[in-house]
């Protein structure tokens, strides 16, 4: 009897003392909150309004149809009008769009000749295959975005045609830049190393300045003269090694383990991991400021961490979520960071050319220094 009350009683502590503390209990509520909207909204496998381009040879009333009734399947959308391949093919390497439709000047001929091959009861395997209506040059990194689009490969035309074609016979030819075999692991391994960036950086500074407090150290910080902009930075130099010694393992062994490809520059993937690596860390220091124990900010890690993942392009097309989502995403250092890396490793991007993202992370980490550093000077107040 006197055990289950000496029990009762740590129960009654444990309780009054969850119950003081405000940022537990309220991470305790959101985080099942969070991820249940999350994967309730957000997370969508079904793809739609995918931004893709056209190049029209034909600009006739055909061709313009033709754009429309594939616009009306809500797969694609067509957000840009191209003059010619190259400048299309630029558009889909800097990921403004996903793929492109190329319409042949001699569009009528072709879906004359396609519709006969259907109506043919014996026809001439070059004659089923040699004359494809269109042409998708599709960005084929991300599996999921590639397959959604060739799920349009034998797209039936019936508003088109006075007669049904032969459905085995593809209404549009698909090629796949960039990952033509369509491996799974060709984006997951650059993606990995925003998630593993993401998740370690921002675990291991989110505790920096809880740490001193917990140990008697910050006492000792406020009165030497050092500045806190100062403390910020010396901060994070030293993660900034480690979080380049585990881009180098993870690229390293995707490379030599899975055949990844490595088709960009290394000066710009060290330049982008780089300027990702102190938004991260950044990050993980304004959470420090704000946590009040170093169990408040592994509660806040785990806060950032899981949208992060979600919600950047690593496990679900971005352009599969909701707007609202979007928004939220746009917000996130790793959402930058997975097209800046998946543009550089495997499109071989000049990174001039994702001049926004490179942008919003360098005014992240500046105001995430700046703001770490103010909220640790009140603290010194």
């Amino acid at each position: 009897m006197k055990s289950l009350l000496r029990i009762q009683a740590i129960f009654y502590k444990e309780l009054t003392q969850l119950s003081r503390d405000r940022m537990t209990f309220g991470m305790v509520i959101m985080i099942p909150l969070i991820e249940l909207m999350l994967f309730g909204y957000a997370i969508n496998t079904n793809i739609r309004d995918i931004p893709v381009g056209v190049v029209d040879h034909s600009q006739t009333s055909l061709s313009r149809v033709l754009t429309q009734t594939i616009s009306a399947t809500k797969v694609v959308t067509f957000t840009e009008q191209f003059i010619n391949i190259k400048e299309a093919q630029a558009a889909i390497a800097s990921a403004r769009i996903r793929a492109v439709f190329i319409i042949p000047s001699d569009v009528e001929k072709r879906m004359v000749r396609h519709q006969s091959v259907g109506l043919e009861s014996h026809p001439s395997s070059d004659e089923e295959t040699s004359r494809p209506i269109g042409q998708w040059i599709i960005d084929g990194s991300d599996t999921m975005i590639a397959s959604a689009i060739k799920g349009l490969r034998t797209m039936p035309l019936t508003e088109l045609m006075s007669q049904p074609a032969n459905r085995n016979t593809p209404t549009f030819e698909m090629t796949l830049l960039y990952n033509p075999e369509q491996r799974t692991v060709v984006n997951i391994v650059p993606g990995l190393v925003g998630v593993i960036l993401t998740m370690t950086m921002i675990m291991f500074t989110s505790a920096a300045i809880v740490r001193e407090r917990e140990r008697g150290n910050l006492e000792m910080l406020i009165t030497t003269p050092i500045h806190p902009m100062e403390l910020m930075i010396g901060k994070i130099i030293p993660y900034i090694f480690i979080g380049a010694l585990q881009v180098i393992i993870i690229l390293g062994l995707g490379h030599f383990i899975f055949n990844t490809p490595i088709n960009g520059d290394l000066g710009d993937l060290a330049a982008i991991t780089l300027l990702f690596i102190l938004a991260s860390l950044t990050l993980g220091l304004v959470l420090s400021t704000i946590a009040q124990t170093q169990l408040q900010s592994m509660q806040m890690t785990v806060f950032i961490l899981m949208p992060s993942i979600l919600l950047s392009g690593f496990m679900f097309p971005y352009e599969g979520m909701p707007e609202a989502a979007q928004y939220i995403a746009e917000a996130l250092p790793a959402t930058h960071y997975m097209r800046l890396v998946r543009g550089v490793v495997l499109r071989d991007v000049e990174i001039f050319d994702m001049a926004p993202d490179i942008t919003w992370l360098a005014l992240f980490t500046i105001g995430g220094l700046i703001a770490a550093s103010l909220r640790f000077k009140k603290r010194l107040d």
